[in-house]
């Protein structure tokens, strides 16, 4: 965890291959955000904090505001890429600019990585949500659809 997206590659595709093609939709799209992903330029700036695992589950929201975060069992300190994923997996659609533009220090290449991370565990989510549709051990079938928004922000890139 925490490594350029190019050293997650393996990961990416074990969770592509895996998830039903119907529940992806444009392969070749996912593909794209991931292949970005894995060109841009890795982190340059200081190790920062990073949660490393920033989903639906793992925030709390209270009245619509995020009012605190859980499972700090990834916690590391690398690249903010792993965190900045959030952006497509937690925030509604058309907010990820605002995001950024308020971060301040989410430059292209970080943006680009963090897109293409946030595919990977939109892909996870997905892969989850089927296990529990088919009633796998872990699975969970309320996540499938917050993959599925996820990715769709991702692909839409807002």
């Amino acid at each position: 965890l925490g490594a350029h997206p190019r050293r997650c590659t393996s990961g990416f595709e074990r969770f592509l291959q895996a998830v039903a093609p119907d529940a992806v939709g444009d392969v070749d799209a996912v593909r794209d955000v991931w292949a970005d992903a894995v060109a841009a330029p890795e982190w340059e700036g200081p190790p920062v904090w990073v949660h490393g695992d920033l989903h639906p589950a793992n925030v709390v929201v209270s009245d619509g505001t995020l009012s605190g975060i859980v499972d700090f069992g990834c916690l590391f300190a690398g690249d903010p890429a792993w965190d900045l994923a959030a952006a497509w997996t937690l925030l509604p659609a058309g907010t990820a600019a605002r995001f950024f533009d308020a971060y301040g220090r989410a430059d292209e290449a970080a943006i680009r990585r963090a897109r293409g991370l946030a595919a990977m565990k939109s892909l996870f989510l997905l892969l989850m949500g089927q296990n529990g549709d088919r009633g796998l051990p872990g699975g969970k079938p309320n996540w499938g659809p917050a993959g599925r928004a996820a990715l769709d922000r991702v692909l839409t890139g807002v």
